[in-house]
């Protein structure tokens, strides 16, 4: 392996001291777990089984944990499905769709290199003692995640686990999340600081565990879950970087214009989020090729260059945002449950109606942009992020629906789903941040703006596809009974009625949330809310 892995002594870091200089940070952040002292007289022991704890870093390339681990004895890579987890509402069947198919090729990389990953179905404290049986002596590797309330208190309980049993568990940061104590201002300086560390090459060779068995691929039904249908994208480390690439090199030139738009933004968005959301590839990989690309363009002249140049820094700014809002939700687990300010809790707790969540969620709201959005993202598992604001939107707003119930279940229809975006994106489209403006989306503004000849709506609702106006494809319910029978669309037998006056809903919902922001005692907790977790300059 070559020096990349290493820090500035030529070795890796050995100690608690030594790996807050290297990431740079401080304040006694929780990096080893019982590392015991060595008697420098007692006879030599034979070195731990090295466990690489997989979970949302399928890759080989930029890993730490797995390089770290591989300087130091055998090397047991191990994935464990875990039943409790698949069990949230947040999780749904096409998210084991794609860590199957990534942890197939992840076992043949490892493969190469001389150990196969271990898979194993079960709950991760369990695996482990199991493991510490035919094993030995383990010590434990993992990457740091950001997760939902079920991993959170799982993590916890692996911490638990190898405190108990005198494991030492390194747990490494990633993504450009800073957990524990931290200074706000200084975040964006940390975040750039991460992103620039050299990349971690992958261990040529792995000295394997022959004492454990690989193991099956658990399937669906393992898990509880029935198989998926959705269409999904092909995910793992070589179709990563196969789609970063496209997306720099050939792609991305529209980016700016068609990102807003679902049916370009299919082919001209990074497509590059599933991976993220898998780690599939990681972040500072994706962050490395950008700005080299951005250097091989800065010199370049005409149209051509200029326009991707342009493209390339609005991809570099969300690159940033996946970070910034992840570090929301490491800052603020609670946030997955209850609104930044508490009292908007109550604000549609005793509002719910099952009729109106059941017509969004299958996309038979009557709104035509509404409809085909809601049917796409749940055919396919992927929307563009202007389009997922407006279904939250119109959830939150003109459904009057409280998040807190549906963001889980949204939160699974997403192929990329990441806790730690989606979270706050949720509240912020449900006005429950109470430091972001209210933006109350108009489905038929959107449906005219962002698909102006209706391809998007006639692909995804074909009850509208033969109308041949297409102001009529935005608002259906414009036609009069006559036009209706003579173009098969009959509104309330061939396509839904319109399950809510959006006009309406919307001074409903401005009204509401506007008297609860002018509370004296809400806008002190908002001011308390901007300084903790507002963007900074």
């Amino acid at each position: 392996m070559g020096p990349a892995p290493h820090d500035v002594r030529g070795r890796p870091p050995t100690d608690l001291a030594e790996w807050e200089e290297f990431w740079g940070i401080g304040g006694g952040r929780e990096q080893y777990i019982n590392c015991t002292q060595i008697d420098a007289f007692a006879p030599p022991m034979p070195p731990r089984t090295q466990i690489v704890w997989y979970k949302r870093d399928l890759r080989v390339g930029d890993h730490r944990p797995l390089a770290e681990a591989a300087d130091r004895g055998p090397v047991l890579p191990l994935y464990v499905a875990e039943p409790s987890i698949a069990a949230g509402a947040d999780y749904h069947p096409r998210h084991w769709t794609l860590i199957r198919e990534a942890l197939i090729e992840l076992r043949a990389r490892l493969a190469k290199r001389g150990q196969p990953l271990v898979v194993r179905c079960g709950e991760m404290p369990e695996v482990l003692e199991s493991l510490r049986a035919t094993a030995g002596p383990l010590r434990l590797w993992a990457h740091e995640e950001t997760g939902n309330q079920r991993t959170h208190e799982r993590d916890q309980r692996v911490r638990d686990w190898a405190r108990a049993h005198e494991v030492p568990f390194t747990e490494v940061p990633s993504r450009g999340v800073v957990r524990g104590p931290h200074d706000r201002d200084e975040w964006a300086d940390q975040w750039e600081a991460s992103m620039d560390r050299p990349l971690v090459h992958p261990p040529d060779a792995l000295q394997p565990v022959d004492s454990v068995a690989p193991g099956p691929m658990p399937s669906h039904a393992d898990l509880g879950l029935r198989p998926s249908t959705a269409a999904l994208q092909q995910i793992g480390e070589a179709e990563a970087h196969r789609t970063l690439d496209s997306f720099l090199r050939e792609r991305g030139r529209s980016y700016r214009r068609a990102m807003s738009r679902p049916g370009p933004a299919q082919t001209e968005c990074s497509r590059i989020s599933v991976h993220l959301a898998y780690g599939t590839i990681s972040l500072r990989r994706v962050v490395y090729e950008l700005r080299r690309r951005q250097e091989e363009l800065r010199g370049a002249n005409g149209p051509d260059a200029a326009a991707r140049r342009k493209a390339l820094s609005s991809f570099d700014s969300r690159l940033h945002w996946h970070s910034h809002f992840t570090q929301k939700l490491e800052d603020a687990p609670r946030i997955e449950n209850e609104s930044y300010i508490p009292a908007f809790d109550a604000l549609r707790a005793d509002d719910w109606d099952p009729a109106l969540y059941d017509a969004w969620l299958h996309g038979r709201t009557g709104f035509p942009m509404v409809d085909a959005c809601m049917r796409h993202l749940r055919a396919t598992g992927w929307l563009n992020f202007r389009m997922r604001a407006m279904l939250c939107s119109f959830a939150a707003y003109d459904c009057w629906l409280d998040w807190r119930r549906f963001a889980p279940t949204y939160g699974g229809l997403m192929a990329d789903y990441v806790p730690g975006i989606h979270y706050p994106q949720v509240q912020m489209q449900s006005g429950t941040t109470g430091i972001n403006r209210v933006r109350i989306y108009n489905p038929v503004k959107q449906g005219k703006e962002q698909d102006p000849d209706g391809t998007f709506i006639r692909r995804w609702v074909p009850e509208l596809s033969h109308l041949d106006t297409t102001a009529y494809v935005h608002a259906p319910w414009k036609m009069s009974p006559i036009e209706q029978q003579a173009a098969g669309c009959v509104i309330g037998k061939d396509y839904p009625e319109r399950v809510v006056d959006h006009n309406d809903a919307y001074h409903h919902a401005q009204d509401a949330i506007h008297e609860l922001r002018q509370r004296p005692e809400i806008q002190a907790q908002a001011d308390t809310v901007l300084e903790r977790h507002g963007s900074r300059a």
